[in-house]
């Protein structure tokens, strides 16, 4: 469906009179920013209406992707150049002299997610829809989506991200289509005439789900698939009783506790109402999702015998684990299956990605919470549990630690990973360390049962938009070169390996990434007041901020040259620019007080005469996808430097990778797949392997070692306590050599600080070859191929989904 100017001039100015009552002339800003969004979701809702007749023509087996989060960022950009009618629309509004960029600018990011996870799920449905499966993603419209971050100070302080404002212009309601989900209450059990059990949900707290869909664009495509976001209100919106008597607040009560839960993405959990709050969102999510899909399915086909052959129901993380016990309770209570059968179609329907070791986000509920709030999905776990159990009391007789630690519910919680291990067809890990991970570790009991179950499928991303949008001076560079086949098959790239050593080739890179740098130091100078060197390095740690993660080992390393340039000023190294941006979870006193310490070594770093020409420290605020989308291509060095074994992938490798960074990395997550790709000479690796650490913590790990056996680290660590930061951090100090805040230091910080300080002294050497270092870039770029998500989505259609795109 092509449009030229004058078709997109009229269809902006109906679009305008119809919401605004003027013409495009006449209105404001804010007015032709949501005219154009509005048109441009008309003309994604017409493809989505004949890709919808065609698939369902066809009976084409549908993906349902069930995710708490989905990091979309900005949609205008990304619809513009997926439906080839960028050009065209800068062509109209130029009519106008409205600059589309200006527009770009106003829309703010759909923050429906913390990181990696929500992005993640973000590229698969592009890339669903790019190959033409039909797919639906699930999730919740938080109002207020994750926060917004403000430094105060030094310290992260979260404000409400009022993202609705202006971004609901691509939501469209179905208040028709909504379902009730059911809180607490109890369950009457009484047999029928014919020794059926009838099972009855009374006293309940009913809450109304209202689904919001969300058009997504595929890249040169006929499909749109959608993202359904669901909001939350109560049945009774008004206690009349109550506001007659002059009772107003508790006259608006039930509907304020019902619209809570979709309020906020992840509210704190720390205490009981906190972990309430997060259970009613994710059965909130997974039951009206799971009636919506079976509602349409029995309307189309009358039975749901057929369900695993027509529907794949992807759990994407345990978030949406409830998915388990909620399928088996809509197919027992509501259509009247046999448990057996009911298990079989549950099973062979689902499906589950883990996407974390870390034995905290392997969610476990207090029992007593989990039966208050879900009493029949109680039963039915119990029921689960009772039947896993009794299996694996044949299978390991007698074991019983092996037993409680497989079981669902033990100990006085009900573990989400479990359940998922326990029913679903498949489980996959997200890279190569990771699935050897969990076949040969944490579920390794249950891989022993039934190996067939599990495999991998690295990430990967949606280079179109972290490359082709992103970085379209890179993209044009790499078209003029190798032609444009990489933006409909990312293994083309490995074409650029034809111009490795070519002198004209790696100035252009060059040139490229300095135009990159100088955007990023426009925007650093405009929003932190801080001028940076563009030619210096840039050294880029983007990612949510977590122990194991170990910003806090770039920190170290930092105060390290520090003291380095201050004992020699005149010390010959590249200046560099270490960029941090991140957001830590609200409750997470250690990562605040992390973003605290960064804060104030900038400002020591920054304010110091002797080496502020060589080295600075910028932390970047209000971490997002549009904001990711100026730095990444902006970035010289990758930092991808958690404990080995504890990232399960991560995809921000991947998108600095493309963009021409080169890796300096532990080989963790992905790593290993990046180092196979580029080789020993286009990574920087350091620190110690997986094996190792778990080898490291059996011989005991015991961090005074490495502080009383390194002078150096000794001194760093002694800047965090002696106030010379302008504060003390005795709490992070305390959690790297004692027990006060759980294991002394968890993630082997100190165990791999010689290590990195001199892969850091090997990445400024490098550097300094400007010819060298950019070849690194260029087999980086090239390489990158195998992280697409679209050769992800077709591991996981082929092997998992048994899907086919529809043509």
């Amino acid at each position: 469906m092509n449009y030229d100017k004058q078709q997109i001039i009229e269809l902006l100015n109906n679009k305008s009179l119809e919401n605004f009552g003027c013409y495009l002339d006449e209105a404001t800003i804010q007015q032709t920013y949501k005219t154009v969004c509005l048109t441009v979701r008309d003309i994604l809702s017409k493809k989505r209406k004949t890709f919808h007749d065609q698939y369902r023509k066809e009976k084409s087996k549908q993906v349902y992707y069930m995710s708490m989060e989905f990091l979309v960022g900005t949609s205008l950009h990304n619809n513009l150049y997926n439906l080839g009618l960028e050009e065209a629309f800068i062509e109209a509004l130029g009519d106008y002299k409205v600059n589309i960029k200006d527009l770009y600018e106003l829309e703010p990011d759909a923050g429906l997610g913390n990181g990696g996870l929500g992005r993640l799920a973000s590229c698969y449905m592009d890339s669903m829809t790019t190959m033409s499966i039909p797919a639906t993603g699930f999730s919740i419209r938080y109002e207020f989506g994750i926060f917004k971050q403000k430094i105060v100070d030094g310290w992260q302080m979260e404000f409400p991200d009022d993202w609705l404002n202006m971004g609901d212009v691509w939501l469209i309601p179905r208040q028709d289509e909504s379902f009730e989900v059911k809180f607490g209450g109890r369950i009457e059990e009484h047999f029928d005439e014919n020794g059926k059990l009838s099972v009855n949900h009374v006293d309940y707290s009913p809450v109304i789900a209202i689904p919001y869909d969300m058009l997504i664009s595929g890249y040169d495509t006929n499909a749109v698939n959608k993202l359904v976001l669901w909001g939350a209100k109560s049945p009774n919106s008004l206690d009349m009783s109550a506001f007659s008597r002059g009772d107003y607040v508790k006259a608006l009560e039930e509907n304020t506790m019902a619209e809570a839960i979709t309020k906020i993405l992840y509210p704190a959990d720390d205490h009981l109402d906190g972990k309430t709050l997060r259970l009613k969102q994710q059965y909130l999510l997974v039951s009206a999702s799971l009636q919506s899909i079976i509602s349409n399915h029995v309307k189309k086909y009358g039975t749901l015998d057929n369900l695993a052959d027509k529907v794949a129901i992807h759990i994407n993380d345990t978030h949406p684990a409830l998915c388990v016990p909620e399928l088996m309770r809509i197919l027992l209570d509501d259509y009247g299956y046999e448990w057996d059968t009911a298990w079989d179609i549950t099973s062979k329907t689902l499906a589950y990605t883990n996407h974390t070791v870390m034995s905290e986000a392997l969610e476990r509920w207090p029992e007593h919470l989990f039966k208050d709030q879900l009493p029949r999905i109680y039963q039915l776990v119990c029921e689960i549990n009772r039947r896993l159990v009794a299996a694996l009391n044949k299978i390991y007789p007698g074991d019983v630690a092996k037993i409680d630690y497989m079981a669902i519910i033990a100990n006085g919680e009900v573990r989400m990973a479990n359940l998922c291990l326990a029913c679903v067809h498949k489980i996959n890990g997200v890279s190569k360390l990771h699935s050897d991970i969990l076949t040969t570790s944490i579920f390794k009991d249950y891989y022993n049962i039934d190996k067939s179950k599990f495999t991998n499928v690295t990430n990967g991303i949606a280079y179109r938009r972290w490359l082709c949008q992103s970085n379209p001076e890179l993209t044009k560079l790499l078209i003029d070169k190798i032609g444009d086949e990489f933006t409909r098959d990312a293994t083309a790239l490995e074409n650029l390996l034809e111009f490795y050593d070519d002198k004209d080739t790696l100035s252009e890179l060059r040139r490229v990434k300095l135009h990159n740098k100088e955007r990023l130091a426009d925007y650093v100078s405009k929003a932190n007041g801080i001028n940076i060197d563009p030619t210096s390095i840039f050294d880029v740690q983007i990612k949510r901020l977590h122990e194991y993660k170990r910003q806090l080992l770039n920190v170290l390393n930092i105060l390290y040259m520090y003291r380095k340039l201050k004992e020699n000023p005149n010390l010959d190294i590249p200046p560099r620019t270490f960029i941090f941006a991140a957001k830590a979870s609200s409750g997470y006193i250690m990562a605040k007080q992390i973003i605290h310490l960064i804060h104030a070594v900038a400002n020591k770093v920054n304010n110091d005469h002797d080496v502020r020409d060589k080295i600075k420290v910028v932390f970047i605020e209000d971490y997002k996808v549009s904001l990711a989308e100026i730095i990444i291509p902006a970035a010289d060095i990758s930092e991808q430097i958690s404990i080995a074994g504890k990232e399960a992938s991560g995809t921000g490798n991947m998108k600095l990778m493309i963009n021409g960074a080169v890796t300096i990395g532990t080989l963790d997550g992905a790593n290993v797949e990046i180092h196979e790709q580029v080789g020993d000479n286009n990574i920087f690796l350091f620190g110690l392997t997986a094996p190792e650490v778990e080898q490291l913590w059996k011989n005991g790990y015991n961090p005074s070692y490495y502080f009383n056996n390194n002078y150096e680290l000794k001194n760093v660590l002694n800047m965090l306590i002696s106030g010379e930061l302008g504060s003390k951090f005795e709490d992070i100090y305390k959690s790297l050599l004692t027990n006060a805040y759980g294991v002394a230091d968890a993630y082997m910080t100190l165990a791999d600080f010689e290590s990195y300080v001199n892969a850091q002294r090997v990445v400024g050497e490098t550097y300094t070859d400007r010819h060298k270092f950019t070849n690194m870039s260029l087999v980086n770029i090239a390489k990158a191929g195998l992280f697409s998500s679209d050769r992800a989505i077709k591991q996981y259609s082929d092997n998992i989904w048994y899907t086919k795109s529809v043509k």
